[in-house]
């Protein structure tokens, strides 16, 4: 198979494992919130997440991992120069902690399909961003290949992660304030009235 479309492939199964990467940490992040949700909302939402998940989760992100994977090592052997710059060996260790962060993520994947909530919705919108981190420090190298460009875009990183928290904890400071669990606690109050009448 020609180089360019053993890439192509390459980066459409990277695409969909960050995709699956970003998704299922809100999943988990919606099926612990709904840990605090009225009965019988409660146990609706988190077998429906449950179902969710397990669906992303052997589907989608662990075919998406391994194809990802395969097509990047079949690169690597039609194109073994590429071993050889600076710049993929700061990707591949990128790369490694992205396969730390997958396994991570198998952890947590398995503790909330046997309902073990080890994380707060708070430190999990955090963690989601560990993704989002990774992408951009692994785009930037593949695109630069500089080993200043690279430095720079450690300190990028770091700003960017900055901003990320900072964001969260705003979200978080907004979603508190407009007290949105509140209003759908009412909504499920008035529909239990109705019911019993």
């Amino acid at each position: 198979m020609d180089f360019l479309y053993i890439k192509a492939l390459h980066i459409i199964f990277v695409v969909t494992w960050f995709a699956g990467l970003f998704y299922i940490v809100r999943l988990f992040i919606y099926q612990t919130e709904a840990e605090n949700k009225l009965e019988p909302a409660k146990s609706i939402l988190q077998t429906q997440y449950k179902l969710m998940s397990k669906r992303l989760w052997y589907i989608i992100k662990w075919p998406s991992a391994i194809l990802a994977s395969i097509f990047a090592f079949w690169m690597l052997y039609k194109s073994p120069y590429y071993l050889t710059e600076p710049w993929m060996h700061i990707k591949l260790s990128f790369v490694l902690a992205l396969y730390f962060y997958h396994g991570f993520c198998q952890r947590i994947y398995t503790k909330l399909q046997k309902d073990t909530i080890s994380y707060s919705a708070f430190k999990l919108r955090i963690i989601n961003e560990i993704s989002t981190i990774l992408l951009f420090a692994i785009v930037f190298l593949v695109t630069v290949k500089s080993a200043i460009s690279w430095v720079w875009g450690v300190v990028g990183i770091v700003l960017f992660g900055i901003l990320l928290m900072l964001s969260i904890k705003l979200y978080k400071r907004i979603r508190e304030k407009n007290s949105w669990d509140k209003a759908e606690k009412e909504v499920l109050e008035d529909n239990n009235i109705h019911n019993e009448e």
